[in-house]
């Protein structure tokens, strides 16, 4: 049987045809070649579908280990490669004062790099490389700076050469427009001080790593800090942004400010009144501060001697501190209305009553004498605060029992540190309650304000609540973070109500004499009724007095009649024997007045009447 992978020529399955040449092929005839075909063994077929399903197999598992397993290494990888993180430059918020003038603000600054081996000017082949007299030949212009000086700065160096640092934008656009390759403008923002030293003392200022140092700055670096988040933002292959990741809004910073109550135009007043005196008196330091007494807001905030916190590098760091909230003293005379107002609260004493001053007393071996050692006889309370009377005090303040009286100082907060958003605030020193019971002398000093130290601060917040009808309010100087131009309105009456009104009132009352008939006359304002206190201490280092070192202070209360401000000057350790709170500390508080009552539209409070004019003889 023939086999079927066989074929020969002729007829299919039979034998050669016989005939003429018999088994010969003639000329003419075809000749056909024999095609055998091997069969293909089942193994190797085997063998090669096994190796393409081993293969197919492999694929899928590698498919499936770069899809399952390693999934969350590659997506990282080219998330790396898509993704571009942007850092803010760390620009921060605006401080404004309560009218919105500018406090503190960020500038954007320029720092100027050079890189030598990149030198090209407009028009020359990109190939070319210029030498750096070509190149500094033209930024001179421009930075106003000799070219030998900007030479000398480059030197042999080939790139990274920081030529000039801090120029304004208007500058580096002047820079931009030079077209020079191999120059290089790096933003960042620098923080200025508008006011300069005008509210140093409590704005505190930026170091040249922009960490905050001193004052706000510092102790509201939080709030004024904008956006500090590094983020990240996908691109696509030809750098094109995309919005995979981002929120609404991630690429846009807000325009929130900082509002604080102080007033610039009585700021300058205050600061310029107290520096004139703290300079004709050549004295150590001095603060004045302007409070309103319904709501605490604080509308000026002067110290002296200051600094610029633009170039603070240039001044003493003991500078970068507000003493009026942080160091301690005895108030001396200006404490007596607080503790006669406590005296009257505790019905010790009445309004009507009166106290004999015979000029010296003696309390458990210690000698208490008047200012000017005189006596003054049989006075009422308003005479008592018109002479300062230290014998007066004592004798007012014995119906007062110790433990009351401690209890009261305590109650008012000598000894806490005030609820203030004033950076570095602290708190008093008061003796412990069985010291200042035990000891007759401790209530004695006490009532005329020796024996307890706080700040100038806490003085005026304890003067606002006699001003205010007994409400121990809580002195302030920001508003809060206002967007735009708006503005926040003066707050709402606060406060903890610790005196009855009617006291409080009588005391004001009596303080109001003291500018009419005592010490304080220096601080009439015709038209307007002002209560007033001086006050010269004793200064006190280490529990030891120090010979001829006085604190000399005058505190306002305005306008008498209905009390809306206070207002306090401290002047320490003023030279010369005629330094008296009356005559040091007094016509800067005058002065303060006079432009807080123009400032804040306060009307008069009586008609004020003309003298007549004499005839000018012709």
């Amino acid at each position: 049987m023939p086999s079927p992978f066989r074929s020969r020529s002729g007829d299919a399955g039979g034998p050669a045809p016989a005939g003429k040449g018999g088994g010969r092929r003639g000329k003419g005839t075809s000749t056909r070649r024999v095609v055998e075909i091997q069969p293909i063994p089942t193994g190797r077929m085997l063998a090669v579908y096994l190796l393409l399903c081993a293969a197919l197999v492999g694929l899928a598992g590698r498919l499936a280990w770069l899809q399952v397993v390693q999934a969350p290494a590659l997506q990282a990888r080219a998330r790396a490669i898509q993704t571009q993180a942007i850092t803010p430059i760390g620009k921060r918020r605006t401080i404004v004062d309560r009218m919105g003038r500018l406090v503190a603000l960020d500038e954007e600054r320029f720092t100027l790099w050079a890189h030598p081996r990149y030198f090209n000017l407009p028009g020359d082949e990109p190939q070319q490389i210029r030498p750096p007299a070509d190149v500094v030949r033209e930024l001179s212009k421009v930075l106003a700076q000799p070219p030998a000086e900007l030479l000398q700065t480059i030197g042999s160096r080939r790139s990274g050469v920081k030529l000039a640092t801090g120029l304004d934008p208007e500058t580096a656009h002047r820079v931009r427009e030079l077209g020079i390759s191999g120059i290089d403008l790096e933003a960042y923002p620098q923080r200025v001080y508008p006011q300069g030293q005008l509210f140093a003392n409590v704005v505190g200022f930026l170091n040249l790593e922009r960490v905050a140092q001193a004052g706000l700055e510092q102790s509201r670096d939080r709030d004024l800090r904008r956006q500090e988040v590094t983020m990240s933002m996908r691109r696509g292959a030809d750098g094109t942004p995309l919005p995979d990741g981002l929120q609404a809004g991630a690429l846009y910073g807000d325009d929130l400010r900082l509002q604080l109550t102080l007033d610039a135009r009585l700021q300058q007043v205050a600061q310029q009144a107290l520096g004139k005196q703290v300079k004709q008196w050549r004295a150590k330091q001095g603060a004045a501060l302007v409070m309103n007494a319904r709501n605490g807001e604080i509308l000026a905030l002067a110290s002296t001697p200051s600094y610029d916190p633009n170039t603070f590098w240039k001044y003493n760091p003991g500078l970068f501190r507000e003493w009026s909230v942080q160091d301690l003293y005895e108030p001396g005379s200006t404490f007596k209305p607080i503790n006669l107002a406590l005296a009257l609260q505790e019905k010790a004493i009445r309004p009507g009553d009166k106290v004999n001053d015979v000029g010296q007393l003696s309390i458990g071996g210690w000698p208490i004498f008047n200012h000017d050692r005189r006596a003054n006889g049989v006075i009422d309370f308003p005479t008592v605060l018109q002479v300062s009377s230290n014998v007066g005090m004592v004798q007012a303040m014995s119906h007062v029992k110790r433990d009351r009286f401690w209890h009261w100082l305590h109650t008012f907060g000598i000894d806490e540190m005030p609820d203030t958003d004033l950076p570095g605030a602290v708190a008093g020193q008061l003796k412990s309650r069985k010291e200042f019971t035990s000891a007759p002398i401790e209530p004695a000093v006490a009532a005329f304000g020796q024996g307890f130290s706080l700040t100038p601060l806490k003085l005026l917040q304890l003067h606002a609540m006699l001003a205010n009808g007994g409400r121990l309010v809580s002195p302030h100087i920001t508003r809060g973070l206002r967007s735009g131009d708006a503005l926040a309105s003066s707050t709402t009456a606060t406060g903890v109500q610790l005196l009855d009104p009617a006291v409080t009132r009588t005391v004001v009352d009596w303080m109001e004499t003291v500018v009419q008939n005592g010490s304080g006359k220096g601080m009439k304002i015709p038209g307007y009724r002002i209560a007033g206190k001086t006050g010269t201490a004793q200064k006190a280092r280490n529990g030891v007095y120090i010979p001829g070192a006085r604190i000399c202070s005058f505190v306002a209360i305005l306008p008498a009649g209905d009390p809306g401000y206070v207002v306090l000057v401290v002047v320490d350790e003023p030279q010369g024997g005629n330094a008296y709170g009356s005559t040091v500390a007094l016509p800067v508080a005058r002065q303060i007045a006079e432009a807080l009552l123009v400032i804040e539209k306060v009307p008069p409070s009586q008609p004020i009447v003309s003298r007549p004019r004499k005839a000018t003889p012709s």
